[in-house]
């Protein structure tokens, strides 16, 4: 295919990614990001072994590992008791994978650094709303929108039913915290959990997630006093209310469902990560689908004439994250049960098959975590 004119809506992880792999191919990549700079906003993300499968396939393992922290266990337990419920061992039980432990920031930096030495450009403040017909914009082949969340770029390209509030809030912020015990540790509780894990840099990740009828607007930047937050955990287990207790500030917004885009390019225009396919953050998926997709989209046009790689684009990934969306929609409620008898069976059924059958617990997940996109027919 001869070089392409492409613009990129949005410089978060998968329009990154996306600029990475296009520029190399030799396309001309100019990536806008209505924000003026980076933002911290975010905080701790888990990369997945679908995700790193993606950055060791644009050179960038290595450094990212080199960087952040291996993730090596998940310890789900019971909030108010701090009772262990179950533990996924990923080192026994998975060891030829990786996931790892970063902020989201290191990973943009990272990211932004790899796309401006392959030759795109980065334009900051510059917002898009590309014509509704036609063109992408005056002079481009191509319009991708990786504009997140609350895309702009998605009303020109899908007219999807608009998203409804699930009646969930989250938390997020960092501690200082110089222990570095490699897991994530999930502690559960009627109609609320809250889930923590180490970072680079002597930080703790907190996120923290709580069922209310009051209506939250879905935006990261919205600040919260943090004695809200520890009294949505006042009933936790002493460990949970001494972390909390280190809270110096907080962000807090209301999680929404988003249909999966039923469309995800027209004309010369295409939808990426969030634009695409919000997903509630309950396994953790949301930034390895957005490398996901900007793998697929940029191997779709390097092997086929631009509509042909946008129809296949769309059919390629269209029902792996309409299924992992619909399957983190799921989870939440089973970290949310209200009931004490139900609370009471279903964790030790948990507790029994960590004990009996541990593997088997991660095998349930391997259609996501196998799944590698380097090795599809594109």
């Amino acid at each position: 295919m001869r070089p392409l004119k492409i613009t990129i809506a949005g410089a978060g992880i998968g329009g990154l990614a996306a600029a990475v792999a296009l520029a190399r191919d030799g396309h001309s990549i100019r990536i806008i990001e209505r924000t003026r700079e980076f933002s911290q906003v975010g905080a701790g993300i888990q990369i997945s072994p679908n995700g790193m499968a993606v950055l060791r396939a644009l050179g960038l393992e290595k450094e990212f590992r080199t960087e952040t922290i291996r993730l090596e266990a998940v310890r789900l337990r019971d909030g108010p008791s701090g009772r262990m419920v179950a533990t996924l061992d990923f080192l026994r039980h998975a060891g030829d994978l990786r996931w790892q432990l970063s902020h989201r920031a290191a990973l943009v930096a990272q990211l932004a650094a790899a796309a401006k030495e392959a030759g795109a450009s980065i334009d900051f403040g510059v917002d898009c709303m590309p014509p509704p017909e036609g063109q992408a914009l005056e002079g481009e082949d191509l319009l991708i929108g990786a504009d997140g969340i609350k895309s702009r770029m998605r009303a020109r390209v899908d007219n999807s039913s608009s998203p409804f509030f699930t009646r969930q809030v989250a938390w997020r912020t960092v501690i200082p915290d110089t222990g570095r015990d490699p897991v994530v540790d999930v502690h559960m509780g009627p109609g609320r959990h809250l889930v923590t894990y180490p970072i680079e840099s002597g930080q703790r990740n907190i996120a923290a997630f709580e069922e209310r009828t009051e209506w939250v607007e879905e935006d990261w930047t919205l600040e919260d006093e943090p004695d809200n937050l520890r009294a949505a955990f006042a009933g936790f287990a002493p460990e949970v209310r001494r972390m909390l207790e280190s809270v110096e500030s907080v962000h807090l917004w209301g999680l929404f469902r988003h249909p999966v885009a039923r469309r995800w390019v027209r004309d010369r225009k295409a939808l990426l990560g969030d634009a695409a396919h919000p997903t509630l953050p309950f396994l953790a998926q949301g930034a390895n689908l957005a490398l996901e997709d900007a793998w697929v989209l940029a191997a779709a046009i390097r092997r086929h004439d631009l509509p042909k790689a946008l129809e296949r684009y769309q059919a390629l990934r269209v029902p792996r994250a309409t299924r992992i969306v619909n399957a983190a929609s799921r989870n939440a409620r089973n970290y949310h049960l209200r009931s004490p008898p139900i609370r009471i069976v279903a964790h030790t059924v948990l507790k029994a098959a960590s004990a009996i059958a541990p593997a088997a617990m991660l095998k349930r997940f391997d259609w996501i975590y196998r799944h590698d996109v380097l090795s599809l027919e594109v």
